[in-house]
């Protein structure tokens, strides 16, 4: 894994169902595909002096998705889809399945 722009990452974690948190800033939500909060999140630092994420918080990021750090970069880089994602947190126990109460 090599460092990677923040902006890049946020908003690819945007397109995958991630939400700013409306308490915290740097806080990302998950969201799933039906439209409700889990319990999964991660942070992005914030600032002039965060405009690259290390690797090191890369692997906390990850770490936070509930997924490992190549999974990870496969959410970022878009070869792993939203349903994938979503799927693969559902199988880990992680999240409800969508049509679950």
């Amino acid at each position: 894994m090599n460092p990677r722009k923040r902006e890049a990452v946020v908003n690819a974690l945007k397109r995958k169902g991630f939400e700013p948190s409306n308490t915290d800033h740097v806080r990302l939500q998950y969201f799933n595909t039906a439209g409700r909060k889990t319990r999964v999140w991660t942070k992005a630092s914030h600032g002039g002096k965060h405009r690259e994420i290390s690797v090191s918080n890369l692997s906390k990021m990850a770490k936070q998705c509930k997924l490992s750090n190549h999974d990870f970069e496969r959410l970022i880089d878009c070869p792993l889809s939203r349903d994938g994602y979503e799927d693969m947190l559902i199988t880990a126990d992680e999240i409800a399945a969508v049509n679950d109460n």
